[in-house]
């Protein structure tokens, strides 16, 4: 049954600009809140049955700190912007204590192995993934002008927390990143001249600032879907970028193919990408760059692989 208040809440984070996946996780906890009061309206309950539902979260449902994290923000959100009543900035509630997995690496044979799996045309982003460290959404949402040939680099806007960055481009990509966008343009040329076609979807206030841009190839995505969609926001004809699933599925397909144990994901690459980095003798903060970390205690974890063994401790069975 759809809901008014949740479509309305919906649609004020639309409007504010919120990403897709932001507005889709955030109305998740909040009707996740509202269905653990009972249905109640958030505008009857407050501090106390926020830190409850926060408690439980942690307590029965064991989730890890960062989705709790989340379910927080969700509901900071739904306070302030909707309901027009913050909450408490100091929350009582029993915090998920739950202790981060080590991230899974992947040896550079095993690297090979993977890629050479990986069936066209999803085999180029996983490239990117692994040689420029990219996440999964970072590398779908690359634009043509994003890619610097003069300057072997990618530059990655609004990246996770909003942060720009330039990160390195293997130049064993460049040729197979031109066929690319020789297949895009080709893309751009059969939908342009159609009269339904809006061009691209432009981000936050860029559409106003640059009205004609969506219309510039340069702007186009370099991993377009195959076909047109309508924007959820304007009912607009548009080609988006792939999704992300279908290289989530490759890259599972492609692991059970290449007989590798491991557990591995998109971001396995990027774990890969950062430990080989450091194994090659690169400063750590260089790698922090790349990756886009705040922290460098981040960065530090991909220690745990370099050398002999985790933060390049030898064991003393090794002496005997």
């Amino acid at each position: 049954m759809n809901s008014p208040f949740l479509d309305y809440v919906e649609e004020q984070m639309r409007l504010k600009r919120y990403a897709h996946r932001t507005v889709q996780t955030y109305i998740y906890w909040i009707k996740g809140f509202i269905n653990y009061n009972n249905k109640a309206h958030p505008s009857q309950i407050h501090n106390k049955e926020v830190e409850e539902f926060l408690s439980y979260l942690s307590n029965s449902l064991n989730v890890s700190p960062r989705t709790q994290a989340v379910a927080l923000n969700a509901l900071v959100f739904l306070y302030k912007e909707i309901i027009n009543l913050p909450l408490n900035l100091k929350l009582t509630f029993n915090r998920s204590q739950i202790t981060p997995k080590l991230p899974v690496v992947l040896t550079q044979k095993e690297v090979s192995k993977l890629l050479n799996q990986i069936k066209e045309p999803y085999d180029l982003p996983c490239k990117l993934m692994y040689g420029s460290g990219l996440r999964l959404m970072e590398v779908i949402r690359l634009r043509i002008q994003d890619i610097d040939f003069d300057y072997h680099s990618i530059c990655v806007w609004q990246g996770k927390g909003n942060k720009n960055r330039r990160v390195t481009l293997a130049k064993e990509l460049f040729q197979p990143l031109k066929a690319q966008i020789q297949y895009v343009k080709a893309l751009f040329n059969k939908d342009i001249v159609k009269k339904y076609y809006a061009g691209v979807w432009m981000p936050f206030a860029l559409s106003r600032k640059y009205p004609s841009a969506n219309k510039s190839i340069g702007w186009h995505f370099l991993f377009p879907s195959k076909r047109l969609s309508t924007d959820p926001e304007t009912d607009e004809i548009r080609r988006h970028h792939i999704d992300p699933s279908v290289l989530r599925k490759g890259i599972k397909v492609a692991t059970t193919m290449a007989d590798i144990d491991k557990r591995v994901t998109c971001h396995t690459l990027r774990h890969s990408f950062a430990t080989h980095l450091l194994q090659r003798g690169a400063d750590i903060r260089t790698v922090q760059e790349q990756l886009g970390h705040t922290d460098i205690r981040t960065t530090q974890i991909y220690t745990h692989v370099i050398e002999h063994g985790a933060n390049g401790v030898r064991s003393p069975l090794s002496d005997l």
